[in-house]
């Protein structure tokens, strides 16, 4: 018998503090068989599930719709509703399906609609009330009913920063199979946490949340586990099911399932004061790396377009031409009007430019700035993991010893790639800006002297009583004092 498995994606990271909403062409759409080719040689979810179901010669896959952006402000109303109707068009013309896998990321957020994949997931648990449905997700995802109550199992990352994509896939796609040849019956327990965390310690390499991590690990490890993940949330995704959680997936035992939760729960709960970020004010950032020999990296986490915020921040900037900081230093900021007049004059000439607050300009002030044109390009190029990045067009402009990568679109600041691309190699600078809490230290660790995280004004501040929450739940930590405990 050949099973016929149906894949789909649908991945966004939510920050409900960025104005600037995402449109439905802020998304990379791979329709059907372009899904394989899109993604082949990649270290996604997606490329490994491939993989593992079609390495047994009993699987046939069928795929939708694939739609991934980079992480930005909600969905916007009609933008959402015609992806989503897409999805599902995709889905109800697939023919006859025996089981489902769907990537997530987990924290997407419409103007509207705050749960954009649980709607998703229940939509295609109707249409396939019996089959097997996997689901993975980003350890950040926010962890809503709908998503518990539509899948057999959801399998999140274990990894920040995230390294095991690839193997998160895996893990998935074996499950998906576990489940095809009726060899589990999944039993999950969730564990509800008020707590939003961020910081140092969250590195699952060297901090507190790795021991959680590894709890989980050590659970799926075992005979009869399953699935097993702490899933933070993203702080910055300001909906009402926004918290932490601990979900275990067990064979059958609901009862150990229970136990295993609540035991890694109790263990976050406990730590909770060490999942907090510390922060160093930015005169004071600037004087250490003035004093630093070798390359210094800054992390302004507020202003990370890995997490959603709008990238046109220009906090730093402000900082490092008002001190008396004279030493190579590269930045990127998220400008589109600064990228149409740096093409207007071209390489090579001088242009005076406001750059900034062109799309978060309530937390921003533009600032006007005299520059040379260094060079130009169409913004194009490839993340470490292969997958495709889109800048729109794009400009590295110089100003003294400072050097500026302007987008007309969001990338991710994580890798050394997005500066790469255009020309600027991170070796050759003193200070390197990344948009980035942690992801980039996979990239940077190795090369840096120093990193550190800066206390600077954004959408996705690590500082979370800075930011004008809502909707999340509350009592919740830190945001509260005297949270009662959940156990």
């Amino acid at each position: 018998m050949t099973w016929r498995v149906l894949v789909a994606e649908l991945n966004q990271e939510t920050a409900t503090f960025n104005p600037t909403p995402t449109l439905y062409d802020d998304f990379r759409i791979y329709r059907g068989m372009d899904m394989l080719t899109g993604y082949r040689g990649t270290r996604t979810e997606l490329a490994c599930a491939f993989q593992v179901l079609e390495s047994g010669g009993d699987c046939e896959i069928v795929p939708t719709l694939a739609a991934y952006a980079v992480a930005g402000g909600p969905v916007a109303t009609p933008d959402l509703d015609r992806l989503l109707d897409e999805l599902l068009d995709s889905v109800r013309n697939a023919g006859r399906i025996d089981a489902v896998y769907l990537c997530f990321h987990g924290a997407m957020a419409g103007e509207d609609e705050v749960d954009p994949e649980g709607r998703i997931l229940m939509e295609v648990r109707e249409m396939f009330e019996s089959i097997p449905i996997v689901v993975s997700l980003d350890l950040h995802a926010v962890l809503t009913d709908r998503l518990m109550a539509g899948a057999d199992l959801l399998v999140p990352f274990h990894t920040y920063p995230h390294t095991d994509q690839f193997e998160t896939g895996q893990r998935a796609s074996r499950l998906l199979r576990i489940l095809l040849e009726e060899k589990a019956r999944p039993t999950t327990a969730r564990v509800r946490l008020p707590m939003l965390v961020r910081g140092d310690e969250l590195l699952t390499a060297t901090g507190g949340f790795g021991k959680a991590i590894r709890m989980c690990q050590e659970i799926e490890a075992s005979t009869g586990g399953l699935a097993a993940g702490v899933i933070i949330g993203n702080a910055f995704t300001d909906v009402p099911d926004l918290r932490s959680n601990v979900i275990v997936s067990t064979d059958g035992d609901i009862d150990r399932a229970k136990r295993e939760a609540e035991r890694i729960g109790r263990f976050m709960w406990e730590h909770r004061e060490r999942f907090q970020a510390i922060l160093t004010p930015l005169e004071s950032a600037i004087q250490k790396a003035a004093e630093t020999d070798g390359l210094t990296i800054f992390s302004d986490a507020a202003d990370s377009t890995a997490s959603g915020a709008a990238g046109d921040s220009n906090a730093i900037l402000k900082g490092l031409l008002t001190s008396d900081f004279t030493k190579k230093a590269l930045i990127s900021i998220v400008d589109g009007p600064a990228v149409v007049s740096a093409f207007v004059v071209g390489v090579g000439e001088k242009l005076t430019v406001s750059l900034g607050a062109t799309r978060d300009p309530t937390r921003f002030d533009p600032i006007r700035i005299s520059v040379t044109v260094k060079s130009l390009h169409d913004g194009n190029f490839t993340y470490e993991d292969g997958t495709n990045g889109r800048a729109g067009r794009a400009a590295v402009l110089r100003l003294g010893s400072l050097s500026i990568l302007v987008t007309e679109r969001p990338v991710f600041v994580v890798g050394r790639r997005v500066f790469q691309a255009f020309g600027l190699e991170p070796c050759d600078f003193d200070l390197v800006v990344v948009k980035s809490p942690n992801g980039f230290r996979t990239w940077y660790e190795s090369i840096a002297s120093l990193i550190v995280s800066v206390d600077a004004p954004g959408a996705t501040s690590a500082n979370l009583r800075s930011l004008p929450y809502r909707h999340c739940p509350r009592p919740i930590f830190p945001l509260d004092g005297n949270v009662p405990s959940p156990f």
